[in-house]
């Protein structure tokens, strides 16, 4: 028998406001402008410029904004009785930026600028017009290089490729002539491309390369000894081809040589792609400047045609319904346009505040830009100093950077977790990291340090680690294990 039980129950949800900052929060600058552009496109009531009587932000006249939901800004409703124009011409809002008078402006704006870069699609079929395909050929090329991913690999098997050209194509083949298109692709540039493995990859590459004897040993190398080049079982490939050292090594360095990645050759050959800096932090005349990229503060406000539109529509006749319509969806533009202005200047303060919490607590680095300086740092440690949720300061740390008198760091980059020592202070992971590769390079290339060694190495140190943190700290270094680090 089926009952209806009435439940009463408490729940915490985001407003579709705060979702929005949320997003706004987390996107980095370059995307920024894009989002600012779209509300641009979709709300007349908001505008790109000054209002005339706005103020400028100094460092010290920021409001403080709270990460508790009852803080953030919302969308007020109101009666056509009862609104205040003053709310919507900005008349005395503060919209400005953090340090962001003129002179700041102009050394702020257009740090680091991003160029666009070509897609490896968009290359490869170039280099497919060049062919002299029939049209279904050139279908089926273009099926296999739509599948290919950015590093320049077609993992998609054949045979679902050849389902996706009866579906999507109505083009009937089978896996044999598939193939053979993608062989003619895969002589394209750069070399290795459409390769379905390693082996492969490196297989095309050097095929390309001239007829030589050398060459000839590295493609016997690969086609027929790969596990034991993988596994860098010299002695057995050596006794297998019978050549000397000398030889071996001068082969194996032509083999290493080859690029295991080769699409990431079309963003780095013909064009450098820029980082842009979300923060300037320089140390002048003894004192630190945290600068917010005058691309985060934009020039935004509510269009005074809009808000005079909601003046005269209110004097009108408020029985009239296409009035009262008029006036609903007027209010309901400029009180969406006052919310991203003002979401857009939260986003601002809450950005600086985690940067300054951040350079507070990694001092000595941005003076000194040493690494041995920085602090064991967790995202606990500055979302208590901010007074903020742990997940706004991941948001901002996860897409943002800052750029330093010592070069763009990520600001993922400055924390890390805490080491024990022996003298009972806390050292930085990345501390460590360093320690280990410079152990690891330092060693012996015909019989590598293995984890069990290098961890007794640091434990002599200072650094009490087991061994499984070094085989972990190892890996995101990315560094092999000690028998794949063997050399002849």
């Amino acid at each position: 028998m089926q009952k209806l039980i009435l439940n009463q129950s408490l729940q915490q949800r985001l407003s579709p406001q705060q979702i929005q900052f949320i997003k706004l929060l987390q996107i980095p600058t370059v995307e920024l402008a894009q989002r600012i552009e779209e509300e641009l496109e979709i709300n007349p009531a908001l505008e790109e410029g000054k209002n005339m009587e706005q103020e400028k932000y100094s460092s010290g006249g920021e409001d403080s904004y709270s990460e508790d939901s009852d803080n953030h800004q919302s969308i007020d409703t109101y009666s056509l009785d009862d609104f205040n124009l003053k709310d919507y011409r900005g008349d005395n809002d503060d919209y400005g930026g953090y340090k962001m008078s003129d002179s700041y402006q102009d050394e702020a704006r257009d740090v680091m600028p991003v160029v666009s870069v070509d897609s490896l699609q968009e290359s490869l079929m170039q280099q497919l017009g060049f062919l002299q395909l029939n049209d279904r050929q050139t279908v089926i090329g273009k099926q296999l290089i739509g599948s290919i991913e950015d590093d320049g690999y077609l993992r998609r098997p054949l045979r679902s490729i050849c389902n996706d050209l009866a579906f999507s194509q109505n083009i009937y083949t089978n896996e044999e002539e598939v193939e053979g298109v993608l062989r003619k692709i895969q002589k394209f540039e750069p070399a290795g491309i459409g390769a379905r493995d390693l082996q492969e990859c490196l297989i095309l590459q050097i095929e390309k390369k001239a007829n030589s004897v050398e060459n000839n040993l590295a493609l016997t190398v690969l086609e027929d000894y790969f596990d034991e080049f993988s596994k860098k079982h010299f002695d057995k490939i050596q006794k297998k081809l019978g050549v000397d050292d000398e030889t071996l090594k001068s082969v194996f360095q032509l083999i290493t040589r080859l690029n295991p990645k080769p699409g990431n050759m079309i963003s780095t050959s013909h064009n450098v792609a820029y980082l842009m800096a979300d923060f300037i932090v320089s140390f002048v005349n003894g004192k630190m400047e945290i600068i917010l990229n005058s691309k985060n503060a934009p020039d935004l406000r509510i269009s005074k045609s809009f808000s005079d539109m909601l003046d005269t529509y209110s004097r009108g006749d408020k029985q009239n319904k296409q009035i009262k319509e008029t006036v609903t969806f007027v209010k309901q533009k400029l009180d969406a346009a006052k919310w991203f202005i003002d979401a857009i200047k939260q986003r601002q303060q809450t950005l600086l505040k985690t940067m300054e919490a951040i350079v507070d607590f990694q001092y000595s680095f941005f003076v000194e830009g040493d690494e041995s300086k920085l602090r064991p740092m967790i995202l606990k440690d500055i979302a208590d100093k901010i007074d903020m949720d742990i997940s706004t300061v991941s948001r901002v740390a996860n897409s943002k950077s800052v750029q330093t008198d010592f070069g763009i760091y990520p600001l993922k980059y400055f924390f890390s977790e805490g080491i024990a020592t022996e003298s009972g202070e806390d050292a930085s992971s990345r501390e460590v990291k360093n320690i280990l590769k410079a152990l690891i390079d330092e060693e012996g290339k015909t019989s590598p340090y293995s984890d069990d060694k290098l961890e007794k190495l640091l434990k002599a140190k200072g650094y009490n680690i087991a061994r499984r943190t070094v085989a972990k700290y190892r890996e995101q270094l990315g560094i092999p294990v000690a028998r794949l680090r063997k050399e002849i």
